[in-house]
This record gives C-alpha cells, structure tokens and sequence, in this order.
C-alpha cells in the first residue's frame, strides 16, 4: 500500500477519489489496512450491522472475527456496542442473524 497518513486518506475518501480504493484494496483485492486482523474483522460486524447486511455476510464476518482470535462474547459486544450509534431496532434485527452465524438457534431460545 502507498503510504498515505491518515488526513490524505480522509481528503481522498471525502472526494471519491477512485485511486484510494485501489490503495484500500490493492491490485490483488486483498484489503491493506493497518488495523490488526481481529479489530478490522469486529469494525466490519458493526459496520454489517449498521447497513443491514444480509445473513450469508454474518456467517463470513463472523467467522472471520472467530479465526483473528475473537470470542463469541466479544462479537456479540459489538451489537451491544452499536446499539446508540444504529439504535434498539437495528440491532435487534441483526441480532438473529449473528445468532446463526455463531452456532446458536434463536429460535430455540424462544421456547424456553
């Protein structure tokens, strides 16, 4: 990745710049950030959750997050965690989703 501090990226986002992308992402497509494996993978659940992902990209994040070392307490803190920026009602329909992709039936708690 070209080394860019932090106010270039920010004027390069806030402009659209189509050359950033491919510094974000690199010709490979594999992601360059700087942020460790386990933090980036936590950042992308929350930021699934803030735009309503669809289920098939809870199970990939979140195993994602599991192999960078997350626990399954720690992925479910980020809905805790995003509840005052997203709000209740987006969490709780995320909720259900993460369920499933971190091996629980939310259904079966239900029935309790």
């Amino acid at each position: 990745m070209n080394l860019v501090d932090y106010t270039d990226r920010l004027r390069l986002l806030a402009l659209n710049d189509a050359r950033l992308a491919e510094d974000l992402v690199g010709p490979s497509g594999r992601d360059a950030s700087e942020l460790d494996p386990k933090t980036l993978a936590l950042v992308r659940l929350a930021a699934l959750v803030a735009v309503g992902g669809a289920i098939p990209s809870y199970g990939a994040l979140a195993d994602d997050a599991v192999d960078a070392g997350a626990s399954a307490a720690e992925i479910v803190m980020v809905l805790v965690g995003v509840v005052p920026i997203v709000g209740l009602p987006c969490v709780v329909a995320a909720a259900p989703s993460l369920a499933m992709a971190l091996g629980y039936e939310p259904e079966d708690a239900l029935e309790r």
